[in-house]
Formats: structure tokens, sequence, C-alpha cells
């Protein structure tokens, strides 16, 4: 085993025993930095964005080239553990489980609010699930598989321009007045990495559905036949198959503010319930540690040394 690959593996240890630090985290740090560079920064153009995201994914890319200079296995784990958030991810979604299975719908929807960006406060039960899982499927790939999966394969800078092109997404990568031409590079490069991830998280649910009672060959189908009507060209393939692993409808209008948002019913099951939240759980929970052992693989395949020939 390579290096990289007991660094990956300890990182998401790591994250899975002691979750996000609930002070004094990288990231939340990486986002003042990312906010105080806009205010000086911010031109309603793209070349603006351009360049915003050049500094900040470029500027985190050289940190990592330079932490990558040490003890490669605790560089390795420190950056991962930092990247990662399925942790925190699988409790803020267990909380919303809790409330629904005690009939708090309300505390539901406040609570449910905390992981997606939708409008929650009108909200059924069938609609805080479909939120909650929605959001599960496609986090698990945003921040434990395709955080991974560029560890694997480009070390220690791979993970912190990930990070730092994930977080800046979420910041400007927004389609409204003053993020639709500045944000519009954060929200391309993002898209761009976590292409390889999504894909793998589709695939590892799939393959996993049967162990939380559902079919792989659903949910290959429903990718296959929905993800395409989904707006995000990697949330789609996502949601998609964890639909179909769970035998659920996801998907369906948002709205947002103002805005409303068609993002098609993926899956032909019944619609989501507050029980299926658990389960949800359980797949992202085995879909991250499937993601890791596969990510583990793919580094001591591509830092080992070939060998010389005679």
């Amino acid at each position: 085993m390579s290096g990289r690959a007991a660094g990956l593996l300890l990182g998401f240890t790591a994250d899975r025993v002691l979750g996000d630090p609930a002070r004094w985290h990288p990231v939340a740090g990486f986002g003042r930095v990312a906010t105080a560079l806009e205010h000086l920064s911010y031109v309603d153009r793209r070349t603006a964005g351009v360049a915003h995201v050049a500094v900040l994914v470029g500027g985190a890319a050289a940190l990592g080239a330079l932490a990558e200079r040490g003890p490669s296995v605790l560089g390795t784990a420190v950056a991962t553990w930092a990247v990662l958030g399925g942790t925190s991810l699988d409790r803020e979604a267990g909380a919303v489980g809790r409330l629904l299975a005690q009939d708090r719908l309300a505390d539901a929807r406040v609570q449910v609010a905390r992981l997606v960006g939708r409008d929650t406060s009108v909200l059924d039960e069938a609609g805080v699930a479909r939120a909650a899982i929605e959001s599960l499927a496609e986090n698990t790939s945003d921040a434990v598989v395709a955080p991974l999966v560029l560890g694997a394969v480009a070390g220690v800078p791979g993970l912190l321009a990930y990070r730092a092109a994930n977080t800046l997404d979420a910041m400007v990568g927004h389609r409204n007045e003053r993020y639709e031409r500045y944000g519009w590079a954060a929200a391309r490069l993002d898209d761009a990495l976590n292409l390889p991830g999504a894909r793998l998280t589709a695939l590892l649910a799939a393959a996993l559905a049967p162990t939380v009672g559902g079919s792989a060959a659903e949910a290959i189908g429903t990718w296959r036949r929905d993800a395409g009507g989904h707006p995000s060209p990697n949330a789609g393939p996502v949601e998609a198959s964890f639909a179909g692993a769970l035998g659920i409808r996801l998907g369906g209008v948002n709205v947002y503010g103002t805005r409303v948002e068609d993002r098609h019913v993926l899956g032909s099951g019944r619609p989501a319930a507050g029980h299926d939240i658990t389960r949800a759980r359980t797949l992202a929970r085995r879909v991250g540690v499937a993601a890791v052992a596969v990510s583990a693989l793919i580094a001591t395949r591509s830092t080992r040394r070939p060998r010389r020939r005679r």
C-alpha cells in the first residue's frame, strides 16, 4: 500500500470518528479569504470570475504541493480529514429523520433547511424526507466520493483544489443576477471536477442497493432513464441511482425564493417517507466505505513506480 493510499484511509477514518471540527475549520477559513477577495475583485464579468477562481483554487493546490513535501501519510491524512464531510452530513440527515419520527414536522422543516437551499417552510413529510435524501445522495458524491477520487489521483494538491472549487461553487456559483457571469467559472469547474466522483457514487449506490433492500438493476435503470432530466449533470445520476436503489421517487419541483425549478421525477417507486432517511443514510455510509477502498486501490496503482529494465 502506498503512503497516499494509507493517508486516504486514515483521513476517512478520522472523519468517521471525529467529524468536522466545531471551531477553526479550514474550509470556513478559506471561505473568509474568498469573501474578502470577492469584495476586491468583483466585476459583473466572466473574466473576473475566472481570475477569482484561478487565484483561490491555484493557491489551494500550491499549498497542497508544499504540504506533500513533508511526511506523505500524515499530510494526506490531515488533508483528507479536512475536506471530507460525510459524518457531519450523516448527523444532519439523522436529525431530520428523528424529528419526523417524533411527528415534529415544523422542526424537521427547519432542520432540513440546513441541508438544502430550497424553501422548506411549506413542505409536508414526504417533501422533507425527499429533500434530506436528495441532499444525502448529492453530498455523498460532493463531500466524500469526489474528493477521495481526486486525492487518489492527485494527492494533497488534488484534495485541497477540489475542496476550494466546491466551496467557491457554493459561494458564487448561483444562477442569480449577481453571480450569473461572475460565478460561471466556479460552477463549471465544480461540475468538471465532480464528474468522475458522481459516476462512481451512482455506480456504488447501484451495486450496494441489495444491502438496503433495493435492486441494483432498478438503480441502474432509473439512472439511465431519469438522470438526464435533472438540471445538474452530476446530481442527476447520483439522485436517480439512490432513488432506484431505495425504491422511491425523488426530484420534482423545488422553490428557491422567487425561482421555481423542475428537477424532473427520479424513480418510479412510492413517495419518500421519513423512515427512508435511515435507509438512505445506511446506503450513503456504505458507498463511502466502498469509495475509500476503490480510491486507495487507485492511489496505490497510480503511485507505484515502474520497475527498471535491466
